[in-house]
């Protein structure tokens, strides 16, 4: 249950208007810092919702193949430009974006990763690398800006943050695949 709250407050606090027009007028820290938070207030508040419905996540979700891929739909509809752009100018937008990131796909992560093999952990490792290494070259090299309401400074800001953070996941990645992960269980 405190779990739960802490998400709730997380959600609520991240909502606010000051907090939010603060969060979305850079946009790296819009993408990449707001927007998984908000997946991180929904993986907080999943624990209630797995306890009080187990009969929903066990017929709809049972090996978690749904759930990722509902999470990783979500994902990939919200690195798209124009959508983020959205946000920004029309606030039923706004409101999509808080639900949609929190509640399809907070949720359906944290039920999802605990069924998925270590295979399947990776796999989706690997496509986030493959989507922000191709997010960050496109951000990068457009010359036009994409989102009116950010600079194309921002935007070549936003792309090396892409960079930077598929270079992690890859690191990650070759990590757990090169070493003998039965020594830390």
């Amino acid at each position: 249950m405190n779990q739960f709250l802490v998400g709730v407050l997380l959600f609520v606090s991240l909502a606010l208007p000051p907090v939010a027009d603060l969060l979305e007028s850079i946009m790296i820290v819009h993408m990449h810092m707001q927007m998984p938070m908000i997946v991180f207030s929904g993986f907080l508040m999943a624990n209630l919702y797995q306890t009080k419905f187990p009969w929903f996540f066990e017929k709809w979700n049972r090996n978690g193949v749904p759930g990722i891929l509902l999470f990783i739909v979500i994902m990939i509809y919200w690195t798209i430009p124009r959508t983020m752009d959205e946000t920004l100018s029309i606030p039923s937008m706004e409101i999509f974006k808080f639900v949609s990131l929190a509640f399809l796909a907070g949720v359906p992560l944290r039920d999802s990763w605990k069924k998925l093999t270590s295979k399947g952990k990776n796999i989706i490792f690997a496509f986030f690398t493959i989507k922000y290494f191709g997010m960050g070259v496109l951000y990068i090299n457009t010359t036009i800006q994409l989102c009116n309401n950010y600079l194309l400074i921002d935007q070549i800001t936003l792309g090396w943050g892409f960079v930077t953070t598929a270079i992690c996941i890859l690191i990650y990645l070759v990590y757990v695949n090169f070493t003998d992960q039965s020594m830390y269980s």
